[in-house]
């Protein structure tokens, strides 16, 4: 865009991305001199009412969220200007590559690894679907998982990232069904646009999924809706039934909180001795 300087505030460097009627660029504070994500959704291109709720929301959001592995907010705003009608979203910049991007450098993932990003991601997880009323991501994959920091034999930093298909199961559903996500980590519920925290959990199991084989899951076997993955990838069996039981297609199957799930994978012999003997609460 040919605005330089956006809100008097924000100096922008270049762009990150680009969408229809999206586009994210990286930009300095020319007051603090931090870098900052400024999201766009602009006026135009055909955009579509439900678009601008999304962004509105996932703004709401992470105005009120306060957790060491999600961006800061920073800022929202109308845009103006001749060139340029719609809303900014400000956040902090992380300067570290996605699982997607270390996943296609080449770069291969230990089950110790699987198993930290795991956790980090599962506290996330734990702190979203705890607020009242709970946060569903609706969209956690590869592209969206941030490692920063990096060192020895741990993984670092987890950050999770872009909470525009951000849904709080408190919201009002119109009579038309918005069904967002990405094909191959949304779990079978998503495609009716019903979701709920076990969702999450099936669209992280699949992300593990691909950091353990390296393949899409639309790339491995199905066999009545389950990821057939086990014979390509080389983790013990303990974590092959937990990654199982994440990736149920059948919600009712799967962990029923991300403190179970957490539970469960940090102590896997007490998991297997709790399905043997289900408990009513």
């Amino acid at each position: 865009m040919k605005e330089s300087i956006l809100n008097k505030t924000y100096q922008i460097q270049s762009q990150l991305g680009r969408h229809g009627g999206r586009e994210t660029l990286l930009a300095q504070n020319i007051n603090t001199q931090e870098l900052v994500v400024i999201k766009l959704l602009k006026f135009g291109f055909g955009t579509a009412w439900a678009e601008f709720e999304l962004f509105e929301r996932e703004a709401r959001t992470l105005k009120n969220i306060d957790h060491s592995g999600i961006p800061n907010y920073l800022d929202y705003f109308e845009l103006d200007l001749p060139e340029c009608q719609g809303f900014a979203l400000i956040q902090e910049y992380i300067a570290a590559p996605s699982l997607e991007a270390s996943l296609k450098a080449g770069r291969a993932f230990s089950e110790l690894e699987i198993k930290q990003i795991a956790e980090a991601m599962l506290d996330i997880l734990l702190y979203l679907h705890q607020k009242q009323p709970p946060i569903i991501h609706r969209d956690i994959k590869p592209s969206n998982i941030l490692l920063a920091d990096r060192s020895g034999n741990h993984v670092g930093q987890v950050y999770l990232i872009d909470f525009g298909a951000v849904k709080n199961v408190a919201a009002t559903e119109g009579g038309t069904i918005t069904v967002v996500g990405t094909y191959g980590y949304m779990p079978p519920e998503q495609f009716g646009g019903k979701t709920c925290p076990a969702s999450d959990l099936y669209s992280l199991g699949a992300t593990l999924i691909y950091l353990a084989t390296g393949l899409h899951p639309t790339d491995l076997p199905s066999k009545e809706g389950r990821i057939v993955f086990e014979e390509a990838v080389n983790l013990s069996s303990s974590l092959v039934r937990w990654l199982r039981k994440m990736t149920e297609p059948s919600k009712d199957r799967r962990f029923d909180s991300a403190l179970a799930a957490l539970q469960a994978l940090k102590q896997p012999f007490r998991e297997v001795q709790l399905n043997k003997h289900p408990i009513e609460v």
